[in-house]
């Protein structure tokens, strides 16, 4: 049955309406093309207290805050922007209790926003009074149609904003000579801005401020909003990079957002295009889209081979943090951050990931190459038995065998997988669920292990033969207390080893049991010396179906009983 969806879908055809707005440098800048990865960590500024912060439906309170900018310092930041003190109470309240109870690590510099007014001015600086490092962030909007249908302003009058911001920046800054001030100036909207005059904006601002070894400044080239591809952006970067004024001293920073989805690429590429920053916050959140991901741009980084300089082991415990502050969710496959990133449900992802898992152990324990996982779960604290292999009904053996390896001990032989794979995906399937490492264990354990249904064994006594033609010299003959249907049988029987003279024994008791061998396994269930045997049994029937058995006992004798009764309750019950 189909459903009608006439009038829900009415066709794009709105797209007529758009045009590009961003603007191209104006000679060819794409050198960053040359370069195949990001090969040393930024500077990184986290804006989670203020871009973040803003975003959310309740904002953080004063201690929700106090406790997020302890996470940040822990974490590795040097650089955090608390807010904007002169539009916010509560920002200003949080940046004096950051600075009067002494909060700010020493190796730690906070930023705080402005626009180009006085009175802002003002009490920004005001709110800064006894911090040690603080960087004082200017801004003004640059875009044309920002320009154009918000200021309607001219190109001469938008620089005349910034200068007087930056001069009065300047001006208070020499008043407070205890504090180690930075600057920093963002051409905001600058995606939409044509790139001779965001060179010009910025370079009067750089004129103004003289930038030295001792004071740098820092340039701030926000993707306020995206309207590009990402090479775009990274042309743009590089033409900035390339002509801004005393280069040396000035320090390029990135601000993308996600308007487009492509923030973290513009991170990247932004990096290899000259950029020495990023501002940005854990998890990408941020006003409409978001920001840049900080967790994912860093992590790239570490799955390159290079110190991201962010601590970023305990992964579950910094996501569970944000979302306490934030009470945003972390997506479940959000890079590196989400619950199911690790996570694989197909049953050839299992299985190479399995294989991957036993070749890195065997063959370079200390590189990580594994299939479908671009860094070591271990790195960010995720657990492989837990996070890697998980069960459905899309599952394989491969996914099965591993989890009764790594978490429970069983080296399930490669012919018997197949079967317990085909079983798990048949209880997920009709559950409609996944299955717990745990529910897997008991499934297995109840079809599988040490099964007395119909047919047992009490007690065994064995006596080696001499040799014969019939059995060689592995000749053996069993005494049995064998129970059948309920009774007890004493039976005794010789074959070709201990468990083929078991088997002799109770097929007299039981003349129905008619099969054959066809394999044997064992191995020690644990690594300890007392370790418990673990044995597979198969035999094949009649009618040509292979039945598998496993037995589990301290002795590997009763194992291998256990195990080829197990297979014959299965086969004959």
């Amino acid at each position: 049955m189909t459903t009608d969806i006439r009038g829900k879908f009415k066709g794009m055809k709105g797209h007529k309406k758009y045009k590009v707005g961003y603007f191209m440098p104006p000679v060819e800048s794409n050198n960053w093309v040359k370069k195949d990865h990001v090969d040393k960590a930024p500077i990184w500024c986290s804006v989670d207290l203020r871009d973040g912060n803003q975003a959310l439906i309740v904002p953080m309170s004063l201690e929700e805050k106090l406790e997020f900018f302890q996470l940040l310092c822990d974490i590795g930041f040097k650089e955090i922007e608390v807010g904007f003190p002169a539009a916010s109470e509560t920002e200003y309240e949080f940046l004096r209790t950051l600075i009067e109870k002494d909060l700010i690590p020493d190796d730690v510099t906070i930023q705080v926003l402005t626009q180009s007014r006085q009175h802002i001015i003002e009490k920004t600086f005001e709110s800064l009074k006894g911090v040690k490092n603080a960087v004082v962030h200017l801004y003004n909007s640059t875009s044309v149609a920002q320009r154009e249908q918000v200021f309607r302003k001219s190109k001469e009058e938008i620089i005349e904003i910034a200068e007087f911001g930056a001069r009065l920046i300047d001006e208070y800054a020499q008043k407070s000579p205890e504090t180690n001030f930075m600057f920093e100036y963002s051409p905001e909207s600058f995606t939409g801005t044509e790139m001779e005059f965001a060179l010009d904006i910025c370079n009067a601002v750089i004129d103004i401020w003289q930038p030295r070894p001792e004071r740098k400044v820092i340039i701030n080239l926000p993707a306020t909003v995206e309207m590009s591809m990402p090479h775009v952006y990274a042309s743009q970067i590089e033409y900035m990079s390339n002509n801004l004024r005393y280069r040396d001293n000035v320090i390029v920073s990135l601000h993308p957002h996600n308007d487009r989805g492509t923030a973290v690429a513009d991170c990247e590429l932004g990096l290899l295009a000259g950029a020495d920053r990023i501002e940005g916050t854990l998890f990408g959140n941020g006003e409409r889209t978001g920001n840049a991901d900080i967790v994912t741009v860093a992590m790239n980084m570490y799955s390159h081979g290079v110190d991201p300089q962010l601590d970023l082991t305990n992964m579950p415990y910094i996501a569970e943090m944000y979302e306490k502050f934030t009470d945003l969710k972390v997506n479940p496959r959000q890079p590196y951050g989400g619950k199911l990133v690790f996570a694989a449900f197909s049953g050839s992802h299992q299985d190479a990931i399995a294989k991957g898992m036993h070749y890195r152990e065997e063959v370079e324990p200390d590189k990580w190459n594994v299939p479908y996982l671009p860094i070591d779960p271990h790195d960010v604290s995720r657990i492989y038995e837990a996070d890697v292999i998980r069960i459905n009904s899309q599952s394989g053996k491969g996914g099965v065998a591993y989890v009764l390896e790594t978490a429970y001990g069983y080296h399930i032989p490669a012919k018997m997988r197949e079967e317990i794979g085909y079983l798990m995906k048949h209880v997920s399937d009709v559950g409609h669920k996944e299955l717990s490492h745990e529910k897997i264990l008991d499934i297995f354990t109840k079809e599988y292990v040490n099964r007395t249904d119909k047919y047992d064994i009490k007690d065994a006594k064995f006596k080696g033969l001499p040799h014969s033609e019939d059995l060689g010299d592995n000749g053996m003959e069993a005494d049995i207390a064998a129970i059948i249907d309920g009774q007890v049988r004493l039976l005794d029987g010789a074959g070709n080893g201990r468990l083929d003279a078991v088997a002799e024994a109770l097929k007299k008791g039981a003349p129905n049991l008619e099969y054959n061998f066809v394999t044997y396994h064992e191995h020690a269930l644990e690594s300890e010396s007392k370790s418990r045997a673990c044995a597979y049994v198969a035999i094949q029937k009649k009618d040509g179906e292979t039945v598998w058995g496993v037995g589990i006992h301290n002795d590997i004798i009763y194992a291998s009983i256990k195990a080829l009764m197990s297979a014959i309750n299965r086969a004959f019950n």
